[in-house]
């Protein structure tokens, strides 16, 4: 049995608050406008009686008519249906500016929101889904605002003022409607409450097909080596077929409504006609020939509308179906920070610290206690763990019971398998992910108390995985720094390594790149990714196995580049290679979440534990 849906009137209050809220005198003229419409649809209509008992049958039989008069009221006619158009053309532009303008806010609002929300959420959400919400749900909304709205209040005053003169015409014809308009309603509403939940899995159905051809795309290299072509395939038809068969049982009852209720109108039609004409017989109602026309044409103008609204009802559902998955993304928990410790330039004088709005290059942390002390703590790079659990699901543990500790300037390496721990230990001190149980200090001072956007000003990262985004090479380096120089640009490029690469490209720094820089080798952008990082100029760093997907020469040359950022910075480095990490001051080796190992390469070597297997290739990552 096909479960009946019913219109979510929360959601679509919600709509038309946020329409109200910057086009409601729009909106005012909007229904004004379709109110002049409507009645000047009636009034031609009425007018039609005059016209004809009036105007046309006095005309009939007589040798030398005279058609001044008839010519006049054909002429008032034309004016009203004249002033009909002017207002439908006014209210049109008018919904396309309360629409559109409606729509580019709601989109702002997402975009905005999207920037505060947890990185949590996008690693537990598809991206095509996301996609999906801001074109498709969207596009459902766009729908309802600019053609169901205005609809809705043309038909309810073209209902309203038309049955109004229908009863004042003849209330035996309108007795017929009424009969009709019974009928037509009742198919209306079990034709919409059998589609109305295909809708909303239509919209569900999309999302899932978007997020997979996303996938896809990203990954057509992998698909490819693998001839994973036919399996993908597969499954795109599975998803795609779902989406087909919501869309079909959605739209088979919906677009039954338009040619049964066009047959019962037409039938209605005939009915008045055979009716209005046995009454003006029987000399029942004072009907006249010019008032059987005219009703009929009033009885025309007050069944299309039902009809119409009849397929909105649909569209409604639809869009309510859109607006919802729109709002429970717009509603999703924002980014928690309670954070109060800031991060603020000062400079030096008589050997004590003083905030400056000027860019020195050095920082402190803006510390304000509790009994309104304020204390400034340069910024160093000392970061410790004290006893640190963590679990993504607020269940399962994936760490246990971490201490560690990297002072200024030192480089703190990670080693273990996959799943060991180790991004999620720096995932921590970006404060992506908020830990469970124990402390972080950076600087001596816990994590939780400062504002996420200065506590990540100070960190830099270079992932294994690169984004670059649509724009120049310049721009792309500009994201470590908005307000840098071109000077300062070539310098970060310079110290990574990439200046002379970049030179050799069609337009040096102005170059464009698209699509994540895919024109670029996987060296290029990771060295832009270091230029990037250079650039900010951070005390600490955060490498996550930025040379394990790029070739052994390619490696020296970002590695050359990384050995230079690194200098006088706190370094945490993720890294399968151990080469990589022998030089560090501390290597932490995980299992499962907990350290089983921690020391020098050589103390580590010495210990012949884990380490030490690795390291002579007695044992291998997995």
């Amino acid at each position: 049995m096909v479960k009946k849906n019913k219109i979510d009137f929360k959601v679509l209050a919600r709509v038309m608050k946020y329409i109200l809220r910057r086009y409601k005198w729009r909106l005012f003229l909007v229904i004004c406008c379709l109110f002049l419409s409507t009645a000047s649809s009636v009034g031609a209509n009425l007018y039609l009686q005059t016209l004809i008992d009036d105007y046309i049958v006095p005309l009939v039989g007589v040798s030398n008519p005279v058609y001044s008069n008839l010519l006049k009221a054909i002429g008032t006619m034309i004016v009203i249906y004249g002033v009909g158009v002017i207002a439908n053309f006014l209210s049109s532009r008018l919904m396309v500016e309360v629409s559109q303008g409606t729509l580019k806010e709601i989109r702002d609002e997402m975009f905005e929101k999207m920037q505060k929300m947890p990185i949590s959420y996008f690693d537990t959400h598809s991206h095509g889904d996301i996609m999906s919400r801001y074109t498709n749900d969207i596009d459902t909304l766009s729908q309802m605002i600019s053609q169901s709205i205005p609809q809705f209040f043309s038909v309810v005053t073209t209902i309203v003022v038309i049955f109004g003169a229908m009863i004042v015409t003849n209330i035996y014809l309108t007795l017929v409607v009424l009969i009709f308009l019974g009928i037509i309603l009742l198919i209306s509403k079990f034709m919409t409450s059998r589609s109305g939940n295909y809708f909303v899995k239509q919209q569900e159905a999309v999302g899932n097909l978007n997020g997979y051809i996303e996938e896809m795309i990203n990954g057509q290299k992998v698909v490819k080596v693998f001839c994973y072509e036919d399996k993908a395939k597969e499954k795109f038809d599975k998803l795609n077929e779902a989406l087909a068969r919501n869309v079909y049982n959605a739209n088979k009852y919906v677009n039954s409504i338009g040619p049964v209720n066009g047959n019962l109108g037409n039938t209605l039609y005939a009915v008045l006609a055979m009716v209005g004409g046995i009454l003006a017989v029987k000399g029942i109602g004072n009907i006249s020939v010019g008032l059987i026309i005219a009703f009929l044409q009033l009885s025309k103008t007050f069944i299309r509308p039902i009809n119409e609204i009849s397929r909105q009802l649909n569209s409604i559902v639809m869009a309510g179906a859109g607006a919802k998955r729109i709002f429970d993304f717009m509603d999703t928990e924002l980014e928690k920070d309670e954070g109060y410790v800031t991060l603020v330039n000062v400079e030096e004088a008589n050997n004590k610290l003083i905030e400056v709005e000027e860019n020195t290059g050095k920082w402190a942390w803006r510390y304000p206690h509790s009994d309104g002390r304020l204390e400034l703590i340069p910024l160093e790079g000392n970061i410790e763990f004290r006893d640190v659990d963590f679990s993504y699901d607020g269940e399962k543990k994936v760490l246990y019971n971490i201490s560690l500790k990297a002072n200024s300037g030192e480089k703190i390496a990670f080693v273990g398998a996959t799943g060991a721990g180790k991004t999620t230990i720096t995932n921590l001190i970006n404060r992506f992910y908020d830990i469970g149980d124990g402390k972080i200090r950076y600087d001596g001072i816990n994590i939780n108390k400062i504002k996420k956007g200065d506590l990540r000003l100070s960190l830099g990262m270079v992932l294994q995985d690169t984004n670059l985004f649509t724009g120049t090479i310049k721009e792309n380096i500009k994201y470590g720094k908005k307000n840098a120089t071109d000077e300062e640009v070539i310098e970060a490029a310079k110290l990574a390594n990439a200046h002379n690469f970049i030179m050799r490209l069609p337009n040096g720094y102005d170059t464009k790149i698209s699509g994540d820089g895919a024109s670029l080798s996987q060296g290029q952008r990771q060295l832009l990714a270091i230029a990037r990082c250079a650039l900010c100029n951070p005390p600490v760093m955060i490498l996550d196995e930025a040379t394990s997907s790029i070739d052994t020469r390619t490696e020296k040359i970002v590695q050359n580049g990384m050995d230079k950022l690194m200098k006088g910075r706190t370094v945490f480095v993720i890294a399968h290679r151990l080469s990589t990490v022998r030089n560090a001051n501390g290597i932490i080796v995980l299992d499962h979440g907990k350290i089983i190992e921690k020391g020098t390469h050589e103390e580590l070597l010495k210990q012949k534990g884990q380490y030490y297997k690795l390291y002579t290739g007695m044992f291998e990552l997995e």
